[in-house]
């Protein structure tokens, strides 16, 4: 009889394991979902100063946030829209320049640590990733290489910051992976942290 009791015992903790603990991330993003890239460390902007091209040029984003280019210096830029940043240059050239004009292009960057991806535990290749718009949970696993042979796939979650605070949900990469079901892909959003697993068993 204490034979029979172990075996039933282990299955049904298996049983439950496999059940999520968290509840399934939604399909698509909130509704009313409205992203716009901030530039971040990192990126690269091309500054067109119109009329004045002695002052326009190529110009790196720093560690500390801030841009250094023609006639300005440390200029807080981190966090700020392509537009915002070019009214703000607009200003500071205007003490040199009359009425000046700018626009700013993204010419390549990753935005700002706050709308980045970072894929931790079980991935083939775990990195942060730069979000994109329209990004899934496929997307992100394409670019990390999917998940080793360790990973409890349909254990994993993603935990992101709603309404200013943070909640997990569960996703099923195994399922979506492995078993091609389209429908454990979900909608992701900037700053979420996809974490996965490593299997018991």
């Amino acid at each position: 009889m204490k034979r029979l009791v172990l075996p039933a015992l282990l299955a049904v903790l298996v049983g439950c394991s496999t059940q999520p603990i968290y509840p399934p991330a939604p399909a698509k993003a909130p509704g009313g979902f409205d992203w716009t890239y901030l530039l971040g460390p990192g990126d690269t902007v091309n500054v067109f100063v119109w009329g004045n091209p002695e002052v326009s040029g190529s110009f790196p984003i720093r560690p500390d946030g801030k841009l250094t280019m023609n006639l300005i210096e440390d200029l807080p830029a981190s966090g700020k829209t392509p537009t915002q940043l070019a009214r703000e240059i607009e200003k500071n050239l205007a003490r040199y320049i009359q009425d000046p004009i700018v626009t700013v292009i993204v010419a390549g960057g990753t935005g700002p640590y706050s709308q980045q991806i970072r894929v931790l535990g079980e991935a083939t290749k775990p990195q942060t990733l730069t979000y994109r718009e329209n990004m899934s949970l496929i997307d992100v696993m394409i670019s990390v290489g999917g998940i080793t042979d360790f990973a409890a796939g349909n254990k994993a979650s993603i935990l992101r910051v709603v309404d200013g605070k943070p909640q997990q949900f569960a996703v099923r990469l195994e399922d979506l992976l492995k078993a091609g079901d389209i429908s454990a892909n979900v909608e992701m959003m900037p700053g979420d942290v996809l974490i996965i697993p490593e299997s018991w068993f």
